[in-house]
């Protein structure tokens, strides 16, 4: 089971994970060894609740299909076990990112002692400047 906050916790069978060989170097080890993990997490068909599916299918990453599918393919590290806690891990990550609210920005204007002191040190920055001018 998967804890994904007090409320929320996927079940095990609604995860699916399958040991592949890792893709790269690594020698014999790579042709003989399933050590990667691919995770499928159908959200359409999950327990999740209604605002987590629906945050999760309007979000635009590549992790989620077409089909409502999030793949998660795990193979940096050397143990299938760590792997598959790796890909557990980044699924957990996806789905609370997911849920976090963006804070609604309020546009502000600056004050007149801000716009005041940027003009002054601007007409300052130009005297110095044309200080530098050669005289005649």
């Amino acid at each position: 089971m998967l804890q994904i906050s007090n409320t929320v916790s996927i079940s095990d069978w609604e995860i699916e994970l399958t040991a592949i060989r890792a893709q790269g170097s690594g020698g014999q080890n790579v042709n003989k060894v399933s050590s990667a993990i691919h995770l499928r997490f159908d959200i359409k068909h999950s327990a999740l609740p209604q605002i987590y599916k629906e945050k999760l299918l309007s979000l635009n990453d590549s992790r989620i299909t077409n089909d409502g599918v999030i793949v998660i393919k795990s193979q940096t590290f050397r143990t299938q076990e760590q792997n598959k806690q790796d890909a557990l891990e980044r699924l957990k990550l996806l789905i609370t990112n997911a849920m976090v609210v963006q804070k609604k920005r309020r546009p502000t204007k600056p004050t007149k002692s801000s716009q005041r002191k940027r003009l002054d040190s601007k007409k300052k920055h130009s005297q110095t400047k044309a200080m530098r001018g050669k005289i005649v």
